[in-house]
C-alpha cells in the first residue's frame, strides 16, 4: 500500500537540505543507482514510489535518522539516542571504514573481544 506522505516528505526533505533534482540525482548515480531526474519527480509528486533501498540512500541524504517516524509509522521504540550530525557523521564514517574499526576500538580502549575467547 502506498503512503501519501512519502512524495511530499521526499520534496520538503530536498528543498530543507538545499538540493536540486538534478543533485539528488547525481548522488544516487554515486551510489550505484541508474536514475532518471523524472523519476525523483515522480516519487516527489506521488506518481511512483521509490524502492526500499532507494529511500533508504536519500534517507542517508537528507539526514532522515528516525525513517518510520518522519514517514508517519509508529516506530515501536520507546526512547531512541539523540545524535548530533556530528555524532552521526562519525558513526556512519566508522561503519564505512571496517578497515579502522580495530584501530579506532583501541584508540577509545574499547574491548570488542569474545569474553570466552579471554
Amino acid at each position: 500500500m502506498k503512503n501519501p506522505k512519502i512524495a511530499e516528505i521526499l520534496k520538503e526533505y530536498r528543498k530543507l537540505n538545499h538540493l536540486s533534482v538534478k543533485e539528488v540525482a547525481d548522488y544516487l548515480h554515486r551510489n550505484n543507482v541508474d536514475i532518471a531526474v523524472k523519476s525523483i519527480y515522480g516519487w516527489e509528486n506521488g506518481q511512483t514510489q521509490p524502492s526500499a533501498g532507494n529511500l533508504m540512500l536519500l534517507c542517508r541524504l537528507y539526514q532522515i535518522r528516525d525513517v518510520l517516524a518522519t514517514f508517519g509509522y509508529d516506530s515501536n521504540i520507546k526512547e531512541q539516542p539523540s545524535l548530533s550530525r556530528q555524532d552521526y557523521s562519525l558513526v556512519t564514517a566508522y561503519h564505512s571504514h571496517p578497515e579502522m574499526h580495530e584501530a579506532v576500538n583501541k584508540l577509545l580502549d574499547i574491548n570488542t573481544q569474545d569474553p570466552a575467547k579471554k
